[in-house]
């Protein structure tokens, strides 16, 4: 890996919480040695332009490299590509269930079974509330095939003071999964005693 950057594939459903997938691909432009790779499709440009927006030009000038969805034969569908993971911010229900069960009928898909199928490091980031038995399952079903269910649930104990330093402190703890340098959250420290 010396001689090529960090390969992050970066894929945007049309679940809530688009602004996951915005704020990593933001930050992941100017991080020295990573390359993106991004797939919005065609449910995210619905979510980001009413949760941002933001067109889906405007999300893929974020990006180093650009996929088509529909792109079956794109670099990443193989797995000759040497990318270092994935990450599907946020992954819709239809997304993890295509996942879980193999299903690649989408270059989002596709390339999320070859990460698996190489045994690189895939990150769903599902978006859902409540979870039926089904999304139980299908998390499950990740899970044992070695990727990682990662719900973007705030975290308050760094007290954040808006909405932005929430996410920003969930997408840390995302790029920290990849080993990527980050300064988007404070780090724990441990807690300080009582009245200090």
């Amino acid at each position: 890996m010396a001689d090529r950057p960090l390969r992050l594939i970066v894929a945007i459903t049309g679940a809530t919480g688009a602004i996951y997938g915005v704020r990593l691909l933001q930050h992941l432009q100017h991080t020295a040695g990573v390359e993106t790779h991004v797939l919005v499709s065609d449910a995210a440009v619905l979510t980001l332009h009413q949760e941002t927006g933001l067109q889906r030009r405007d999300v893929e000038a974020f990006a180093h490299v650009v996929h088509k969805v529909r792109d079956i034969g794109a670099s990443i569908a193989s797995g000759s590509f040497q990318s270092d993971g994935m990450v599907v911010a946020p992954c819709s229900m239809k997304t993890l269930a295509s996942v879980a069960h193999g299903l690649s009928d989408n270059l989002i898909t596709r390339a999320a079974d070859v990460v698996l199928k190489e045994r690189r490091r895939l990150v769903l980031m599902v978006r859902e509330t409540p979870f039926n038995l089904a999304h139980l399952r299908n998390m499950t079903a990740v899970t044992e095939m070695g990727g990682i269910i990662y719900p973007p649930l705030p975290g308050f104990y760094h007290k954040p003071q808006s909405i932005e330093e929430m996410v920003d402190h969930t997408v840390g703890r995302v790029i920290d999964l990849f080993g990527i340098d980050h300064a988007l959250t404070p780090r724990w420290h441990g807690m300080k005693p009582s009245g200090q």
